[in-house]
């Protein structure tokens, strides 16, 4: 497009904008106005995409980073023909594919679910890394960021690794409209300050008036010829750009225009301006993803192995069988033991070093590209990427995470290190799958079934050695348990996870001793829960003990108890847990000093006893 068919273009995506937001009666509008220039232009002249295959693998990825700019976004597609104007005016209504923030699970060409600020750029990070080193289709990735998100320390994680990953295909382009949501922004229309920050990361930076399209045009053909590093163009824009009520003033954010017609007008009224988007490539030999038989690490009954070595095997033979793994560690392959995949494995290896938020974020956006990933860092350590965690659920992100260290088992290094919070913070994420093994064996198999699962999959794996429980022929289904020990005369069930599996065998043959029979069940698949096998040993025992090596909110014994919350008789719950903040210690001594060790539960269980017979 030329010139004046540019400046028209941004000007429809301005009106549309203006139109949908009206039709919602909330919205974005004037977030979406200062990026209509840059969009237009974009979407004319430089992005490769073909909207009847978003599958295809050499198509240019746009990622709308400032999320509640989505009125520009679905304007954008109304533009290209992928929506029809009947459909942009059913924006945020119920049913609509066009919701207040933008979702993959609601439009194919979405790549990642944003609104969360601060995101979009990691994402594109994730995406670019595996355009680059694992699809070579020589897709580019373009990322529109708001100003005011640059605030958020997730972006400059992205920033550091794209620049050290010297990611030439990676475009970002900040929206710099000085304005957030209650005022004017940190550094306003200061575009040399974004700039030093972005070179100090390795970036090549370009300054522009974002209201241009000659300027925007030159800048973005300037991103594609820059090799060896990534490119950031800074656009000085105005909020609410060419609507003089609202331009470049505070107070319109997350507001419909006030006098909507008037303000159509105003920019000329609306257009029905079509484009044909740029062609994708050629797609250039994909990596053949092979499958062969999993051949997964066997151990003997009766050895002391840890999970996360077992973790770290598997992961490896995984990748073996498996072409689309690939493995993403947060500088403590070491003790992850991912180091095990990046020696079978360099290629589709990828270190984040210590920047949870760019780990998870980088997963996220190789699975958007078909790529199956493990991530993994220490239990605790994964609280700080939470929120992306979330959104990828929102995105309908299918991702393997694996925290190891977990509870209060690893000893010495203190309650810093110990993820206690871990299960309940997966197991509150939508549609997620949480497994807990105790064992080398059970470990092994899991890690080889979370690769076909749907969501966000989290497995807990501990750091000291633990007894091999089970033959390496034993199955473990996602939504299963393993009674490990049961008889007629049970008087009450012990449920364990991890690491207090073995405890809990220990407390049943001490208590079988004394001529107490207790059942022991292995509850590994923590969500979902084996409501069928807890519900008949409740019917059976009279009561349930659960015992877990993590705070008593939100884990083990919630699961277990939201098993009998829509129906049947609900049994005596008695939670073991740690219920005090540890300090340092062995590991054997944090057990017994948070009573979940097999004396804890040996005199919990002898107490419940005793109280039964009493009543």
């Amino acid at each position: 497009m030329n010139t004046a068919e540019l400046a028209e273009l941004g000007q429809q995506l301005r009106v549309d904008s203006v139109r949908a937001a009206a039709a919602a009666e909330s919205g974005h509008p004037t977030s979406s106005m200062s990026a209509a220039d840059l969009v237009a232009v974009l979407l004319a002249n430089h992005l490769r995409y073909d909207f009847e295959r978003p599958e295809h693998p050499a198509n240019d990825r746009f990622i709308l980073s400032k999320g509640h700019a989505s009125p520009l976004l679905y304007s954008a597609f109304k533009a290209a023909g992928a929506i029809e104007d009947g459909e942009l005016l059913t924006f945020r209504k119920l049913g609509s594919r066009l919701e207040g923030h933008p979702s993959p699970r609601r439009l194919p060409w979405v790549e990642t679910a944003t609104g969360s600020l601060g995101q979009g750029l990691p994402v594109g990070v994730g995406i670019a890394l595996a355009g680059k080193r694992l699809d070579r289709t020589g897709h580019r990735v373009w990322v529109l960021c708001g100003d005011s998100e640059l605030a958020e320390g997730s972006v400059w994680e992205a920033a550091e690794h794209a620049g050290y990953e010297n990611l030439d295909n990676l475009i970002a382009i900040v929206d710099v409209n000085r304005l957030g949501q209650r005022g004017p922004t940190r550094h306003g229309h200061d575009l040399d300050a974004y700039a030093r920050r972005f070179q100090a990361f390795g970036w090549h930076t370009v300054e522009i008036d974002g209201h241009d399209v000659d300027k925007i045009d030159r800048a973005y053909g300037e991103a594609l010829s820059t090799t060896g590093q990534p490119t950031v163009i800074l656009a000085r824009t105005l909020k609410g750009k060419g609507v003089a009520a609202v331009e470049d003033r505070e107070g319109q954010h997350g507001k419909p225009l006030p006098h909507a017609d008037e303000a159509i007008e105003e920019l000329g009224g609306e257009r029905d301006l079509h484009l044909h988007v740029g062609e994708p490539p050629a797609a250039a030999a994909l990596r053949d993803h092979t499958t062969e038989v999993l051949r997964l690490p066997r151990y003997d009954v009766g050895d002391e192995v840890a999970t996360r070595d077992a973790f770290g095997a598997a992961l490896a033979a995984l990748g073996g069988a498996r072409g689309d793994v690939v493995a993403l560690d947060g500088e403590v392959g070491d003790s992850t033991r991912t180091e095990e995949f990046a020696k079978a494995h360099p290629d589709r290896y990828f270190e984040c070093y210590i920047a949870e938020q760019q780990l998870v974020a980088a997963a996220v956006g190789m699975a958007a590209r078909g790529w199956v990933p493990y991530a993994a860092t220490f239990a605790a350590f994964l609280s700080r990427a939470y929120d992306f965690v979330r959104m990828a659920a929102i995105s309908g992100s299918g991702i393997n995470l694996v925290g190891s260290h977990a509870g209060t088992a690893i000893g010495e290094d203190g309650p810093s290190q110990m993820g206690l919070e871990d299960l309940a913070m997966f197991r509150s994420v939508y549609g997620s799958t949480v497994l807990y093994p105790c064992d080398a064996n059970q470990t092994a198999k899991l890690i080889g079934t979370m690769a076909g699962l749907d969501g966000i999959r989290y497995l807990r794996t501990s750091r000291g050695k633990t007894p091999v429980i089970y033959g390496p022929e034993e199955d473990f289904p996602v939504g299963g348990s393993k009674t490990l020990r049961s008889s007629e005369d049970d008087r009450l069930t012990v449920v364990a996870a991890g690491v207090t599996v073995p405890e809990a065998l220990a407390a049943a043959d001490r208590l079988a001793q004394d001529g107490i029979r207790v059942r022991v069940i292995d509850l590994y698949s923590v969500k979902p829960v084996d409501t069928e096998t807890l519900r008949r040993a409740a019917e059976e025992t009279g009561c349930l003990v659960t015992v877990e090596d993590h705070h008593a909110e939100g884990g083990l014994g919630d699961a277990v108890a939201e098993a009998f919350a829509d129906g049947g008789p609900v049994p005596r719950l008695v939670r073991l847990a740690v219920r005090t903040m540890p300090g340092s210690a062995a590991p054997d001594e944090q057990l017994h000093a948070a009573g979940i060790d097999a004396e804890g539960i040996a005199a919990a269980a002898k107490l419940l006893v005793e109280e039964a017979v009493v009543r």
